[in-house]
């Protein structure tokens, strides 16, 4: 789902009229294989709050977006070890600004409603020769228009939602006489999933992925109830002789615990090797934090490589809320933990299929933390609320957000967003 990093301005050259630091943001949306493991993210570029931007603040605006995510914050971070698809106009495919980008790390998307002349199919085949590979759209079918387009693309998006079934099957076979890659995009339920796999996509993007939804009420498995079990003992400061119990009674929790703690993102100075060790040098906080996480580690398709996107995104959340907490102004541990809490939890729902009501009551949490999950209010409450509008790009609800808490601003959401991802972004990477 496409979540918005505010860019500063370059510190040379002022920013469009009308416009601040804060009006430049970028969204990423994760695109997954067959087996729903990660391999990109689409980086879409939003040049101001309005969609009526003129041409020229559009390139203006997504060159300084280009500039930052690619130069000053680090493709790494932007990115970290995956490809990323720019969607981009005609205009700033014809520009120069495009070839400032890394073209082994990138994908350059060709919007459906961009004009089809031998100007654009002139520049799509210099960028073929520099080296960038390409892709087309939100495509539906309209073979004619994008004859030329087909040939010299390496990726088709094919926009799902829109076709029925039967169309899609139709559209499907006709593009199997071009040697491109089938993207299925807007993916919502499993039963498109399924379909697609089925016609022979290999790529796939969509709210299914990235925006689990309840499907039915269901009977925790095993291993997500010795995970709540786990949780509710180390929040209840239970015995480090009863917190190993369980793990050693659960091995592969045990196993995927183990990789977590020893991530990259954990910063620490040796590696973990033992359950024991485990908890005593973690600390309760910080083995609250991934067990917490654990939870999306247990529900991914078995066959789909570690750490799954969901872990991701609830990592990005967790570190997010985290983060815009202590932005906040509070210098206290305790505050930031709970706001991480709160952030993991939300997903919880979706992830579960369990009512919030009845997972709040196998875990002993403070009523600030409960009625933050539950009703969206109280500090916390807010801050759950913004790190949403934050994740669904809203940028106008986003400001009237931010006068609910006005010891933040567009600046902080960008630090704490940009500290999330590369946060994240280091969850199970144990280089």
């Amino acid at each position: 789902m496409p979540v918005p990093v505010t860019v500063a301005p370059p510190p040379s050259g002022a920013p469009a009229a009308g416009r601040t630091a804060s009006d430049l943001y970028l969204g990423r949306q994760p695109i997954l294989d067959r087996h729903e493991n990660l391999v990109a993210f689409e980086l879409l570029f939003r040049s101001s709050r309005s969609n009526g931007a003129q041409i020229h603040d559009d390139l203006v605006a997504t060159a300084t977006v280009i500039n930052h995510a690619f130069s000053e914050l680090g493709v790494e971070t932007v990115l970290g070890h995956f490809t990323g698809y720019i969607n981009l106009s005609a205009s700033l495919l014809l520009s120069d600004v495009i070839e400032l980008l890394p073209k082994e790390r990138v994908v350059l998307e060709l919007l459906e409603h961009v004009a089809i002349n031998d100007t654009l199919i002139t520049r799509l085949r210099e960028l073929r020769e520099m080296g960038f590979r390409l892709a087309l759209d939100d495509y539906l079918g309209e073979e004619d228009r994008y004859a030329d387009v087909l040939g010299l693309v390496d990726v088709v998006k094919v926009e799902v939602q829109a076709l029925a079934p039967a169309k899609l099957a139709e559209v499907t076979q006709r593009l199997r006489k071009w040697p491109v890659r089938l993207l299925a995009e807007k993916v919502d339920t499993k039963e498109q999933v399924e379909r697609c796999i089925g016609l022979g996509y290999e790529l796939f993007q969509g709210y299914y992925f990235a925006r689990p939804s309840v499907i039915t009420r269901r009977r925790l498995s095993h291993a997500e109830t010795a995970i709540m079990r786990l949780v509710g003992l180390v929040a209840t400061d239970a015995s480090t002789e009863d917190i190993e119990k369980v793990l050693k009674q659960n091995p592969d929790l045990s196993l995927n615990l183990l990789r977590l703690v020893n991530s990259v993102s954990v910063g620490a100075t040796r590696r973990i090797t033992s359950m024991r060790e485990d908890v005593t040098l973690l600390g309760r906080s910080q083995l609250q934090r991934w067990l917490q996480l654990l939870m999306f580690t247990v529900s991914a398709d078995p066959s789909a490589r570690f750490p799954s996107p969901l872990l991701i995104l609830a990592a990005t959340r967790g570190k997010l809320m985290e983060l815009l907490c202590l932005a906040q102004g509070s210098g206290r541990k305790g505050p930031g933990d709970e706001a991480f809490l709160v952030g993991i939890m939300s997903l919880m729902t979706a992830l579960l299929g369990l009512p919030m009501e009845e997972i709040l009551q196998s875990l002993p949490v403070r009523p600030e933390v409960e009625a933050a999950l539950l009703h969206r209010s109280g500090e916390l409450g807010e801050l759950l609320r913004l790190t949403e509008l934050v994740e669904q790009t809203d940028i106008s609800a986003i400001d009237a957000q931010l006068e609910r808490l006005p010891a933040l601003d567009a600046t902080k959401i960008n630090s704490a967003y940009v500290g999330a991802i590369e946060w994240a972004n280091g969850i199970g990477d144990t280089a």
